[in-house]
């Protein structure tokens, strides 16, 4: 493994509550990479107690927030400069992952475990535009954009 220095950053953001619990979960893949966390709540803290930054909340009730929120997520992307961005929802990680997008960093959704029936709100949208887009949930995935590559819990 190289030095922590000159690894690679990855970007992992999320809303609090189940997203966060979930992006966690995800922490062993990101084993070869400085892991930067970002989430809706300033006390949410990595286990290993890496690097962890706030983002301000997004939801479908106040769409007027998206658009400061966007250039917020812009600036957090260019500063940080990551070699890849992953989120499991919901909306602020939706629109760091647009960020990253339109930066030309590579995205990776990934869908609740909690979304059995259907992709969440936020999947549905990010499906259009990330490179990665799993679901958690093998009849949700498809021959196009949608991948099951099992489940976190």
């Amino acid at each position: 493994m190289s030095e922590p220095g000159s690894r690679k950053r990855l970007l992992a953001v999320s809303s609090s509550g189940g997203h966060w619990q979930q992006l966690l979960l995800l922490g062993e893949a990101f084993a070869d990479f400085d892991v930067v966390y970002a989430s809706t709540v300033a006390e949410s803290r990595p286990a290993d107690g890496g690097t962890s930054l706030r983002l301000r909340e997004v939801n479908r009730t106040q769409p007027w927030l998206a658009l400061p929120a966007l250039w917020e997520a812009l600036l957090l992307v260019r500063g940080l400069r990551p070699a890849v961005i992953v989120s499991t929802g919901a909306g602020p990680g939706l629109l760091v992952l647009l960020a990253g997008r339109l930066l030309g960093v590579p995205t990776v959704w990934v869908d609740s475990v909690a979304n059995a029936e259907r992709l969440s709100m936020s999947g549905w949208l990010a499906r259009r535009f990330v490179q990665l887009h799993c679901s958690q949930w093998e009849h949700l995935a498809d021959e196009g954009r949608t991948k099951f590559l099992g489940r976190m819990l």
